[in-house]
Parts: structure tokens; sequence; C-alpha cells
């Protein structure tokens, strides 16, 4: 049902917007000032973006809202019109932001797409792979992306997906501007520095409590505790409910509320931007027993860049624990 809306919602905006693309004849030509043009998925992405290309890069990203769902996400004219004039395109993939392939498909645009997915080792034929070379003179208008099941597709909180992405980034924005590719290079190098710091971050979490174990309302941030070396102890029915936004069967409630009692669970990990009455339920039943509750979100809180917003999530959890 939300496939079919967004299908709707992207060829209501294609159509709405032929008569302003007609007179577009410079699509991926990059800025008038020499910036190349990028458009992300998300502010997540468009911040990595920008921490790659600084003042070389116009970035564009189309979910920026701590209330948008990239789920649910109807894009508009101008979103269309934005892809439209993309050099590199940055998608999250796995079913997460399949409008942005929409997007793509309905656009005159030869942009690069790099999928943040397929950085991943979780992700099958993926592995934290460069693949610009393959496609530096291409399109990439093939993707198909759909919800894989058992995938969780949240991988900007795989932080080591994130550091290959960036070097993905990197390369694809050194094919597009040689002459500041030793730049673009550079600030990759910096930002996988500064991911190998909150591995270590995770490393001294996994030291402290390895093995201890988490409610977490939605699996949004289970590539970060795993790396930490935690274990999700959550009943699937209850996070799966929660994600799809649908109600959490009243066993699986129950269940949930039993384990958080039960003295098994140390954390409880909400999503701030998600949530209904059994994540409430579950949040007062850790307040009661004494359980910590950290909060999590999937877009970029507001003043945070990507690597500052991952060490206060590292932080977080480790106070949490210690608590």
């Amino acid at each position: 049902m939300r496939t079919d809306r967004r299908l709707l919602a992207v060829a209501g905006v294609a159509a709405a917007s032929v008569l302003v693309l007609a007179g577009c004849a410079s699509s991926g030509a990059g800025t008038s000032d020499g910036r190349i043009t990028v458009v992300a998925s998300t502010d997540v992405y468009g911040q990595i973006v920008e921490e790659i290309g600084g003042d070389l890069v116009d970035v564009t990203s189309i979910v920026s809202s701590a209330s948008g769902d990239p789920h649910s996400f109807e894009p508009s004219a101008r979103d269309q019109l934005a892809v439209s004039h993309a050099q590199l395109v940055i998608e999250n993939g796995g079913g997460y932001d399949s409008f942005v392939d929409s997007l793509v498909e309905a656009s005159s645009s030869d942009a690069k797409v790099l999928t943040a997915v397929e950085f991943s080792s979780a992700w099958e034929g993926g592995a934290a792979r460069d693949d610009s070379d393959e496609h530096a003179d291409e399109g990439d208008h093939g993707h198909d992306h759909e919800h894989i099941e058992g995938f969780n597709e949240h991988v900007w909180y795989d932080v080591r997906a994130m550091a290959d992405l960036a070097i993905g980034i990197a390369s694809e924005l050194e094919v597009l501007d040689p002459d500041n590719g030793e730049v673009f290079q550079a600030n990759a190098e910096s930002f996988t520095g500064e991911i190998e710091r909150i591995e270590a971050q995770l490393a001294d979490i996994e030291a402290a409590d390895g093995g201890a174990g988490l409610f977490v309302t939605e699996p949004v941030p289970l590539y970060l505790v795993e790396a930490a070396g935690l274990v999700d102890l959550t009943p699937d029915a209850f996070s799966e409910a929660v994600e799809e936004g649908q109600d959490v069967p009243p066993a699986t409630l129950l269940e949930a509320l039993d384990l958080i009692g039960g003295g098994d669970v140390r954390v409880v990990i909400a999503n701030t931007q998600t949530g209904g009455a059994e994540t409430t339920r579950v949040v007062q039943e850790a307040d009661a027993r004494g359980v910590p509750v950290v909060e999590f979100s999937e877009t970029l809180p507001e003043g945070q860049a990507y690597l500052s917003w991952m060490q206060a999530n590292a932080t977080a959890l480790a106070e949490a624990l210690a608590a």
C-alpha cells in the first residue's frame, strides 16, 4: 500500500514538473560556480557528503526534518527537479528510501547513484566496496532496492559501512572534479579516522559490558549496539510491528514487559521519531524498574554532524550501562 502511494505520488510529481524540466538543458552539469551538485535521500547522507566535499559541493537533502519518514515520504516537484540536475545521488537503499529510485528513473539525469546498503557487509553482495571505476562513465538507473525480509536497512548506524561509503563518495567526487581529488581523498581519510575513534568507543563498551542485554523498540540502532558487543533481547514480533506501524500483539507486549521486569535487560533504546501506546508502555515499565532509557533517532538531531551524532550515541549507551 505504501509503495503504491509513493509511485502514484512520483508519477504526479513527474507530470507536474514536465514544463519546468523541459527548459533545463544542463541536467547534471553542476552549479554555475563549478560546485558538484549532489542529492541525498536524507540529511544523514547529505551531511556525510558535505564532510567529504566541503565547499566544492552543493548538497540537497530531500528528507531533512525529524518529522519526515523516508519509508512513506512523498516527494515534491522541487525534489524531482533537484534530482534532474544532480551529478551524484546518495540513497540508503534496501527499501528504506525507494522514492529516490523512482525520482531518478523519472528524470533525465545521468547521475551516478551510490547506495549505502551496498557498503555494508550485511548486504548480500555488499561488504564495503567501492565500484566507482566500474560505473564512472555511466548512469546507474537500474536500482530496484525493495525491502529485504530480515535485513536491517538502517545502515547509517553501521559506522564501518559509513567509512567505506565516505571513501566511495570521495572517489565519485574525484571523477567529477579531478583537480580537487586530493582534497576529497584527504577529507575521506579524516572522516574514516574519526570513525575509528567511534569504533574505539564501542570496543571500550564491549570490554566493560559485552554480552549485556538490550531492548530496542525498533531495529534502527542495532548495527551500533551489536558492534559494541551487546545483545538484542527484543521479541522480533514487537520491533517488527512497531517498525511497520502496526499494533503490537497483546501477548507480545506482555512478553516484552516481563522481559524488562526480569532483570536481563540493562538498557531500553527507543526511537524518538516514532512510537505508540506499546512503546510508551515499555518506556514506562523501564522507568518503573529503574532500567535506563536511551533515545536514538533516524535523522540528524539539530546542530549535529554525523560523526558527533554517532559519538554522542556511543557515549549515551556507555553512560546508561554504567548507571
